[in-house]
């Protein structure tokens, strides 16, 4: 073997064995969720109802609704004004939801986790959940790429920190993406939307359509397995180790290691 054709084998290997420990990893956190009795742990003093229920439809339905708008933006377009705005509602919204459920008398402490562990198993935990994430969604992105014969374009977010000229937008952009929308759709999407879920569907249906809805307000359709499995993956850390402080970190890391490569192969780029 030459030795041009000794690396893509060693990588072939070292992805191969990757990708059977990221889902050893992942059937084992499955198989020790369905394998805890029904009531190991104490019950919130509090679960989700019905008026709950009727949030998380309409909070999905208008996710669903503004797909069409929110996938027609040019991303040169945007600017820190329109950036800045997002992030506004964004934060609206979050304050919103957290400020419903504290009416409607949730312990968000108790309910969500965030307290259960400390930081540094949250940091050590999230990090190794990730890491195993990543030979799964790549296998997705390799998949969704041979069905749209070619590499498909890329993420708004994506385009923009690449087509960024200014140093202030991809603070700005960095910000975001690594704190506010970890922060925001962790909440919204595992601890809110899969908690009610998962109440009333069980926890299989509520991983699976959260997931589904995770991917498709992206409003990306080549990333939408690639999203669909981290989603999955979120949720399923969530549940295992019952922080929300977890997936949150996992996003966050990921969105971080994401911008981070993205920088370095531009640098790296003649």
């Amino acid at each position: 073997m030459t030795v041009d054709g000794f690396f893509p084998a060693l990588s072939a290997v070292f992805y191969a064995l990757f990708l059977v420990a990221g889902v050893y990893i992942y059937a084992s956190l499955i198989r020790q969720i369905a394998a805890r009795p029904p009531y190991s742990e104490p019950p919130p003093l509090r679960t989700f109802g019905w008026p709950e229920a009727i949030l998380a439809v309409f909070l999905a339905f208008f996710f669903l609704l503004s797909l069409s708008g929110g996938s027609t933006h040019n991303a040169s377009r945007i600017g820190n004004r329109e950036l800045i705005a997002s992030a506004a509602f964004t934060i609206g919204l979050l304050l919103a939801l957290a400020g419903f459920l504290r009416l409607r008398r949730f312990d968000l402490d108790s309910l969500g986790g965030f307290s259960k562990i400390g930081f540094f198993r949250t940091a050590i935990t999230a990090g190794i959940f990730i890491l195993a994430s990543y030979p799964l969604i790549f296998l997705a992105d390799v998949a969704t790429q041979r069905m749209l014969r070619g590499a498909p374009p890329q993420q708004p977010i994506v385009e923009m920190f690449n087509e960024s000229s200014t140093l202030e937008q991809r603070i700005l952009i960095i910000v975001l993406a690594v704190s506010l929308a970890p922060l925001a759709e962790e909440f919204i999407f595992r601890f809110f939307i899969y908690g009610v879920l998962k109440r009333y569907l069980g926890k299989v249906v509520a991983v699976m359509a959260s997931a589904l809805l995770f991917a498709a307000v992206h409003a990306h359709l080549p990333s939408f397995a690639p999203l669909f499995v981290l989603g999955s993956c979120l949720a399923v850390a969530y549940e295992w180790s019952g922080s929300i402080l977890v997936p949150m970190t996992m996003h966050a890391l990921f969105n971080a290691t994401t911008l981070t490569a993205l920088a370095f192969q531009e640098h790296s780029q003649p």
